[in-house]
């Protein structure tokens, strides 16, 4: 059972998560990006088994680096939406640049989100400030997010810098506090 003060359980969003992502020696690989999966899927279990609400992102962006016809933009296998969860493609770094997702997000009352996924530093940043400005709450899984490897400097360090930037528009929680609280949202 839900575990919060508000009477609507939060929308998991599922950011980016494409094969790209995990293919060694793309642009965009995700060094962590099994163990990520792996804390994704479980919190996306949690929201399945209890049927709370879940959104996919997919970035569908029109650079000369990205093919959309390629299959690396296919979502990961255990993470492919199923039937009855929403899914939005984008072709900006936010979510918001998809006119649907901003016609939903704006047309539900209690907006709370809780954000999990790649592309740390270009989706979910994105999103999540973008929705701050637009008085949505969101919330962070620390552990369940990644962003590619930078291209000079310490890939810990950098997700950790990216992660502190999240906690000014976006309440930081882990994985295992959030499965633990079975899905409460502090924000």
């Amino acid at each position: 059972m839900l575990v919060s003060n508000h009477a609507d359980p939060p929308i998991l969003i599922c950011a980016d998560l494409q094969v790209e992502y995990l293919t060694p020696g793309r642009r965009h690989v995700i060094l962590d990006g099994d163990a990520v999966t792996a804390r994704c899927l479980e919190l996306l279990t949690l929201w399945r088994d209890n049927l709370w609400p879940v959104m996919h992102l997919k970035r569908i962006a029109q650079a000369a680096w990205f093919n959309p016809a390629s299959r690396l933009t296919d979502w990961i296998a255990e993470t492919k939406p199923q039937p009855g969860e929403m899914t939005f493609e984008h072709p900006l770094p936010s979510a918001y640049s998809s006119a649907r997702f901003v016609d939903y997000m704006s047309n539900i009352r209690n907006v709370r989100c809780v954000l999990i996924g790649f592309s740390l530093d270009e989706t979910i940043l994105a999103t999540a400030v973008e929705g701050f400005h637009r008085s949505h709450r969101y919330q962070l899984v620390g552990d369940a997010v990644a962003c590619r490897q930078p291209g000079t400097g310490d890939a810990v360090a950098y997700k950790h810098a990216m992660v502190n930037v999240l906690g000014n528009f976006a309440t930081v929680q882990s994985g295992a506090e959030l499965i633990r609280t079975s899905g409460a949202v502090a924000v």
